[in-house]
């Protein structure tokens, strides 16, 4: 089993040279862009910029303990959260647009990453959380290695939209310990009209694949995660996050102890206001469905976390 393999964290037991390959490989796939199932052959090393508008350094909007995250992940001195600019998505609900999609952060080195790492460590906090980091993954990996040389040695947590590139996935394998994806849709309809991703089901069902081959279920130890597959779902007014399709796949395709989180913190911002069925939060009624739904299905680790 996955979660059998090796020591916490995983990307202790990585050679350099095989780190370095990695990093290697993450920067070829980033120029012309293929890190993302967006794959939109930019040229970032020429500066071109894509559908997440990022270049070539990390860009990051802010960091430090986090609170609000799974309990799992806070304990008691918090989850190291580092936001980072830009999303390969285009969520018209998302709760985090001025970072996601109107630019706010700056452009650091891939050293400063590595000090901001290494600082969350020394807060306290019990792992890295790296928030929307699919389309910065080489500089990611590179400021890890630096900062496991200066003794980075807490859990990576890859903290993402779900639309995810396996070739990308295949490369963070004994680097990311828990991987903790959102799973917006179980309809490409609403994946297209929402969040400008019409493949959305295919591409984030192939990445739990891939996400849980490597880490398997969700492990905890002392109350704290250190391995394992984190599955966030946001129920949204009227079904239209096609809730029952996603705690199928999960409970089919992936496993009955997922650890899933079902989340019923909708509200209408950004863009959602333009879209009358996604202009309110939703009721009690359709939270307690999706639950309903969950235990239904035999998800023993489902439910509000």
């Amino acid at each position: 089993m996955a979660t059998e393999l090796g020591k916490y964290p995983a990307y202790l037991g990585l050679s350099a040279v095989e780190l370095e390959r990695r990093i290697k490989a993450l920067y070829e796939l980033a120029s012309p862009c293929r890190l993302c199932p967006r794959r939109c052959q930019v040229q970032r090393d020429q500066g071109e910029r894509g559908f997440c508008r990022t270049g070539l350094k990390p860009w990051v909007a802010s960091f430090g303990p986090h609170f609000g995250e799974e309990r799992e992940l806070v304990g008691r001195y918090g989850s190291g959260t580092i936001f980072f600019s830009g999303c390969n998505l285009g969520c018209v609900f998302c709760q985090n647009f001025t970072i996601s999609q109107l630019g706010e952060g700056e452009e650091i080195s891939v050293t400063d990453l590595a000090r901001i790492m290494l600082r969350l460590q020394d807060m306290g906090c019990h792992n890295v959380n790296l928030v929307t980091p699919t389309h910065q993954a080489p500089m990611i990996v590179e400021a890890v290695g630096i900062a496991r040389e200066e003794g980075l040695e807490i859990p990576l947590v890859w903290n993402c939209g779900g639309y995810e590139s396996v070739e990308a996935l295949r490369l963070l394998a004994g680097i990311v310990d828990i991987y903790m994806p959102d799973f917006k849709y179980g309809d490409n309809a609403a994946a297209a009209k929402y969040s400008q991703a019409p493949d959305y089901f295919e591409r984030a069902a192939e990445a739990l694949r891939e996400m849980h081959r490597q880490v398997g279920d969700l492990v905890v130890k002392n109350g704290i995660a250190v391995r394992g597959l984190i599955v966030r779902h946001l129920v949204l007014p009227q079904g239209l996050a096609g809730t029952e399709g996603v705690l199928r796949f999960i409970r089919e395709e992936i496993s009955p102890n997922t650890y899933v989180n079902i989340m019923a913190q909708y509200y209408p911002t950004h863009r959602a206001w333009g879209f009358p069925e996604l202009s309110r939060r939703i009721t009690s009624a359709e939270y307690r469905e999706a639950l309903a739904l969950a235990q239904a299905l035999g998800l023993r680790r489902a439910g509000p976390h």
